[in-house]
């Protein structure tokens, strides 16, 4: 999965817009190195206050001591919010306010100041396209009415591939139509907020057949499994996404093809409809020399992590450990369950590290003096993740499947065992279990009304208990660790040799890429 060297070819201006979402920026900043290593391009990345430092770490993983030239492509920025150092969770108003301010002088070729550096950040030519978060609609607004030249703009779709059909493809596409106008429409005439009513037609789930090529049928509530703590806002966010998705001229996929193949071919025929492009650029982290040094320093533990690790290796033999994350965001609404899960493990003896970076996880002291007891798990608020997925100890990955996560573990050969939330995951987790089986779904963690419903594939509905998680851990941690585990690990490496095959000098993704600078040059 080598980098070729860069190669001479006319500079372009990308701007990167990364929101306040480190599952979505952490993939940009890669995506921001692959474009100044093999193309050569000019990028300008926007970033959040609350994110400058992690963005400037996770670049410095990319580029070694020699790669100081490819390096100065990449100019990061950080938006001036004023007094406003986060982002409002629905509108991301200060932000994109922030964003059209910075870009407005970067079209007009002023000198922008980075809010977190000061540092005077010169002009250069006038961007040639920008890539932003697809919700950002004020965003896409902002370039549309900002730019002197026509600016192309894709939408960073940092998710799922497949997921992406039912809610927002056209009913030609297998779809289920834009929803938008029944929002509005019954908003004007009960009065009822915008949000409460989106939040209610999005949910207003029927038991209707999920049909997305590579995907294993479902119910139209099984995308939904879990309650989550980020509900409430979901019905306009999609909204907004909608909008985007219609207006942008074309969309960047962070999946990897071989993923989903069926799926990134019926979105690029989507797009192809209206003339837009699809490029699929994934998996997305960083392989240079400075990759593992500089993602154990973003860590809270990096030491006491790394001698846990040789300390497994060494008493419990290679593929042993238990790896338990569910990314920056994810956690349990019913956290009981992750320490009824933890309890199973530490019956089995099986070593385990647990990152809880979630603002919304707390562990409760009587789990921290349980683990401590136990002497064969670590608790961490954040994990340096490559790091842990390529140490030979590791051995299964409890994952919420979001696709940066997932395509890290397909990359380093871990199988995993998925605990899905929302969104995207509930059909990665599907795809992984049945279609390429190279994992276990958990579904005695699924809650809500939603939830608690019959699955398709197999028409039992999970009860949700305590006790009937318990039975299902322990069935699926014995199947894992014995033959049956084994099989999926031998499936694995038919995968993985394929997703690292897509960054190779003529690979699905390097080709992507090369296709889309060369339709900047044009």
């Amino acid at each position: 999965m080598a980098i070729q060297d860069p190669v001479p070819e006319p500079k372009v201006h990308v701007v990167l817009l990364a929101t306040e979402a480190w599952g979505h920026t952490r993939p940009l900043c890669t995506f921001a190195a692959r474009l100044a290593q093999t193309r050569r391009v000019n990028v300008t990345l926007f970033t959040a206050p609350n994110f400058a430092e992690r963005v400037e770490a996770e670049l410095s993983r990319s580029f070694g001591p020699s790669d100081e030239a490819l390096r100065d492509l990449i100019r990061v920025a950080t938006l001036d919010m004023g007094e406003r150092k986060t982002v409002d969770a629905l509108g991301f108003a200060a932000y994109n306010e922030a964003f059209a301010r910075a870009y407005a002088k970067l079209v007009d070729g002023d000198t922008i100041i980075c809010a977190h550096t000061h540092k005077k950040i010169k002009p250069i030519s006038a961007p040639d396209a920008v890539v932003m978060d697809f919700f950002c609609v004020s965003g896409l607004e902002a370039v549309r009415k900002l730019s002197k030249k026509p600016v192309k703009v894709l939408a960073w779709m940092a998710c799922h591939a497949s997921v992406l059909i039912y809610p927002f493809a056209p009913e030609s596409r297998g779809g289920r139509g834009d929803y938008r106008p029944k929002v509005m429409a019954e908003a004007a005439s009960t009065g009822r907020p915008i949000e409460e009513v989106a939040e209610k037609v999005m949910n207003a789930y029927t038991g209707a057949i999920v049909r997305v090529p590579g995907l294993p049928l479902m119910y139209d509530y099984e995308l939904s499994p879990q309650v989550v703590h980020l509900e409430g806002f979901a019905g306009v966010f999609y909204m907004m996404m909608q909008t985007f998705i219609d207006a942008c001229d074309g969309t960047i996929l962070v999946t990897a093809e071989p993923l989903e193949p069926e799926g990134v071919a019926k979105i690029r025929a989507w797009f192809a409809e209206t003339s837009r492009k699809t490029y699929a650029v994934g998996p997305l982290f960083p392989l240079g020399e400075n990759a593992v040094s500089g993602e154990k320093a973003q860590s809270d533990k990096p030491t006491e992590i790394d001698e846990f690790l040789e300390t497994t290796l060494q008493s419990s033999g290679p593929k042993s450990l238990l790896y338990i994350a569910f990314g920056s965001l994810y956690w349990p609404t019913e956290p009981e369950k992750i320490w009824a899960f933890l309890d199973v493990v530490m019956e089995k003896k099986i070593p385990f590290i647990l990152s809880h970076a979630s603002p919304f996880a707390v562990v409760p002291d009587e789990v921290t003096a349980k683990v401590k007891a136990y002497g064969l798990g670590i608790l961490s608020k954040w994990t340096p993740q490559q790091t842990i997925l390529a140490h030979p100890a590791i051995g299964w990955f409890v994952t919420h499947c979001g696709i940066n996560s997932t395509l890290e573990a397909i990359a380093l050969d871990v199988p995993m065992i998925c605990w899905p939330f929302h969104v995207d995951q509930p059909t990665l987790s599907a795809q992984l279990s049945e279609i390429h089986d190279v994992a276990y779904e958990l579904v005695e963690v699924r809650t809500g009304t939603s939830g608690l419903k019959p699955l398709h594939r197999t028409g039992k509905a999970p009860t949700g208990t305590l006790e009937a998680l318990r039975e299902e851990a322990g069935l699926i941690l014995d199947q894992a660790y014995g033959e049956d585990g084994a099989k999926k690990r031998a499936n694995l490496k038919k995968l993985q040799k394929a997703i690292l095959s897509t960054w190779t000098e003529d690979g699905s993704a390097r080709r992507d890429v090369d296709r889309l600078v060369a339709s900047l040059q044009s």
